[in-house]
């Protein structure tokens, strides 16, 4: 055998597609040798396009371990909002754990909007430390109040800086308190306790926007918060509909099951359906998609929103390459013979409220945490974080792309092919949110665990960072760095003005190691006289078109 360094190009040539790949990379790829270099023809590519909207002509930078936010030469970044900012007259604080953001022009600009942004959980910084690992009253009441969901007004001035608007009428915070409608086959059913509201939404992690312009936000790790606030469980893990422009307008929709969802990604099939994918953002857990039993009209706007309450579940079975649906009727075949088991599922409801028992009973296949899932605006294909799986030697993760038949979203088969993996050979490491930019390029942020970070196998990587990865051409797949995170954090919520000249991107957890208040690991965003890491959203500008800024 050769003992040549294999390359980027090189190794992605033999994954290849099916089955086969999904196993070579699960088995753990970073002894590999070699790195795409900013020096191969992934520049022309990246920029060489025809056109004035091409995101991008920045110098690659290094991966680093600098208490900062490193962005290539040329660009800068405003701290729009961090942890505690007042964002309204009432008093309103922004959130902590900043997660996924959405941007909503205001009169149709790029530069004054309505920016959302998830609150995941908290921190030390937030509600103090937690002794023995039981929150006190008071802090349970701020964990609650710290979670959710911030709407706030943004515009960028005529000095080029992004700031907060706190006089908005639109600005207010989504929390553990706020009351939401439940919405599809659970709702006032025995899974989930007879209830058709629910008390507040939390562990808000990724989402999505809908075609008619509302966003999806969508409860991950829901479990503790609900334990320690004595709140029903059946009452989170669900995807969450708000309308950013009208506060009355807050769902949960049942539908979409019940799980620890990560993001949603919403597209059409070729017969008008609405598609909803998402991941189940736990080891060994499953890729979902919801199909509606209506089609999309957008003469109605937002009262499309009712296709989200009526259609199937469908699970990935990756061997197959098929979407099984889960459905009361295929748990029951499942369970055929064994009436113990089967007397716990008595109508769609139990399914959507247990899915993630429900979607391996019928078929579904476990992956390595599927955190993101995005739809290529250009061909319709898939494309899934799978972040890790330390249980099966996928240290580093990987990206899956996903090929519906037919290129139709609403198709019940499929192709996939491991489109990049994470390791030495790639520079990154387990990737998580994702976005495209109107040429077709992969915006990827990283989530190496804070307690991993700068050790072992994931030194090389440094700080979790921001990744453009071109999807096609001669160096589809190469990774080049855009930006480095302060310590210990996360970067979050990509997400482009439709004009591409801001990009907005979150800090999530800052100095996430951070014991003891005093000496905290992390300071960022380095306010003068303030000992506190704050997560919060920045608002990065210095794109250039053609050369022209």
């Amino acid at each position: 055998m050769n003992d040549k360094p294999i390359d980027r190009r090189t190794f992605l040539s033999y994954l290849g597609t099916g089955a086969a790949a999904l196993a070579a990379a699960s088995a753990g790829l970073g002894a590999l040798e070699g790195k795409a270099s900013a020096a191969t023809g992934t520049a022309d590519h990246l920029f060489g396009f025809k056109t004035n909207r091409v995101t991008g002509f920045f110098e690659p930078i290094s991966p680093s371990k600098e208490d900062e936010l490193i962005l290539p030469p040329g660009y800068r970044y405003d701290v729009v909002a961090a942890m505690d900012d007042v964002i309204n007259a009432a008093g309103e604080r922004f959130g902590d754990g900043a997660d996924y953001n959405a941007y909503f022009p205001i009169n149709g600009s790029n530069e004054h909007g309505l920016l959302v942004t998830n609150h995941e959980y908290t921190s030390i910084f937030s509600i103090g430390p937690v002794k023995d690992g039981k929150m006190t009253s008071e802090q349970i009441r701020k964990n609650l109040q710290y979670l959710g969901m911030s709407v706030i007004e943004v515009r960028r001035g005529s000095d080029g800086v992004w700031r907060m608007d706190t006089s908005s009428r639109y600005a207010r915070r989504i929390d553990g308190f706020t009351s939401f409608e439940l919405t599809g086959p659970a709702a006032g059913t025995s899974a989930a306790g007879g209830a058709r509201t629910a008390q507040g939404t939390f562990a808000n992690c990724s989402g999505g926007v809908t075609l008619w312009n509302t966003v999806l936000s969508c409860e991950e790790n829901f479990e503790d918060t609900a334990k320690a606030s004595g709140l029903p469980l059946e009452h989170y893990g669900w995807v969450v509909e708000i309308d950013p422009f009208d506060a009355s307008y807050r769902k949960k929709h049942t539908a979409l099951g019940r799980f620890n969802h990560e993001n949603t990604a919403m597209g059409l099939a070729k017969d008008g359906r609405v598609v909803v994918y998402m991941g189940d953002d736990k080891k060994d857990a499953c890729v979902y998609k919801f199909v509606s039993k209506g089609k999309y009209d957008p003469a109605l706007g937002r009262r499309n929103s009712a296709l989200l309450e009526d259609g199937t579940l469908y699970v990935a079975n990756l061997k197959a390459g098929k979407w099984v649906p889960v459905t009361i009727e295929n748990v029951h075949k499942a369970l055929e013979g064994k009436p113990d088991e089967r007397r716990k599922w008595n109508h769609q409801g139990d399914v959507v409220t247990n899915c993630h028992e429900a979607a391996k009973l019928v078929g579904g296949t476990p992956t390595d945490r599927p955190e993101d899932i995005e739809i290529s605006p250009f061909d319709n294909t898939v494309f899934i974080c799978h972040t890790n799986n330390d249980l099966h030697g996928n240290i580093h993760g990987h990206i899956t792309r996903i090929f519906e038949a037919e290129g139709d979203l609403g198709a019940l088969e499929f192709d996939f092919e491991i489109f990049a993996a994470g390791g030495r050979q790639s520079g990154f490491s387990s990737p998580d949110n994702l976005a495209f930019d109107s040429n077709g390029n992969l915006w990827v942020v990283t989530d190496i665990s804070s307690g991993s970070l700068n050790k072992g196998v994931h030194k090389s990587f440094m700080n979790n960072g921001l990744f453009v990865i071109p999807t096609s051409g001669p160096s589809k797949g190469a990774a080049l760095q855009f930006a480095s995170g302060p310590v210990e954090c996360e970067l979050t919520g990509p997400f482009f003005t439709p004009d591409e000249r801001t990009l907005f991107l979150s800090i999530q957890h800052p100095g996430e190691e951070t014991k003891d208040l005093a000496n905290p690991t992390s300071r960022w965003p380095h306010r003068p006289g303030d000992n506190k890491a704050r997560a919060g959203v920045v608002a990065i500008t210095g794109f250039r078109f053609g050369g022209k800024s």
